[in-house]
């Protein structure tokens, strides 16, 4: 009597097997189903119904999480994990200066429940270098901008000739308010073929005052905004919402608390 060995999936009740269990004439694998709290197993082959003794090897929880990881460990984005950190971006290079984009992760904090929620939204950092000679740029003298997903909004929204503006006090609210002030200006180049990205930062901690100019055609304005449709809803953390959605929360939702969702809704 054949006895396959299976490894439970967290899914739970379809499995299929390898050819052991099917006719010899054909590898497509049989389907066993077991029932919820029962101890017994049915089985179906290709060629009809069959008995057989069954060996289940079901796994642990923690052995579940580590073949679901290993499955596709860029999947889950759930503020307990640690998922391998990728680093991705966009550059620009121009004759006077340069200009790197790169997205910066939300924060979650932890609830009593067990839950979390976000705490800080993820933000796009835009880190200005001056040129110093032919492709050749100064990044020690760097200057950076973090858009929030408002002003990303903002950008994504200009037309070709809108123009906008935006200013930050890193210190805001505190004792050294005023004494570091950033203005990001983007505003459409005179012969409409792009727009310009210009910095100006004024820092009296450190006797800075300096202005990078660069200009960006509508080719690479168009990939800045593709990339920041893209990534405005992983800034807001909308997908490690949805990847915390499981198939039994429906019946839950379907139940008093849609109906208290409901109520909530007609009777504002």
């Amino acid at each position: 009597m054949f006895a396959p060995s299976l490894s439970a999936n967290p899914a739970g009740r379809l499995w299929f097997l390898d050819n052991g269990l099917s006719s010899k004439t054909s590898n497509a694998p049989c389907v066993v189903i077991f029932p919820r709290g029962k101890g017994k197993a049915f089985a179906v082959s290709p060629q009809g119904k069959r008995r057989f003794g069954v060996k289940a090897q079901y796994s642990t929880p923690k052995e579940q999480n580590q073949q679901q990881q290993g499955f596709s460990p860029y999947e889950s984005s759930f503020p307990g994990q640690l998922p391998p950190r990728v680093y991705v971006g966009y550059s620009v290079y121009k004759g006077k200066a340069a200009l790197t984009v790169e997205p910066r992760p939300p924060e979650f904090s932890p609830l009593g429940s067990g839950a979390f929620k976000i705490s800080k939204e993820g933000f796009v950092l835009l880190q200005f270098a001056p040129g110093v000679g032919t492709r050749q740029y100064d990044w020690s003298r760097k200057q950076v901008f973090s858009l929030s997903v408002t002003e990303i909004g903002t950008i994504i929204s200009l037309g070709a000739r809108d123009s906008c503006e935006f200013f930050h006090d890193p210190f805001k609210g505190k004792s050294d308010e005023g004494r570091v002030r950033k203005v990001l200006k983007v505003e459409p180049l005179p012969d409409g073929s792009g727009h310009f990205f210009n910095l100006s930062v004024q820092n009296k901690m450190t006797s800075v005052d300096e202005s990078i100019y660069i200009p960006i055609t509508k080719a690479e304005l168009a990939i800045l905004v593709s990339s920041f449709n893209f990534i405005v809803p992983y800034l807001l953390g909308w997908n490690t919402f949805a990847n915390s959605v499981k198939p039994e929360d429906s019946s839950r939702v379907g139940g008093a608390n849609a109906r208290y969702a409901a109520d909530f809704e007609w009777n504002r």
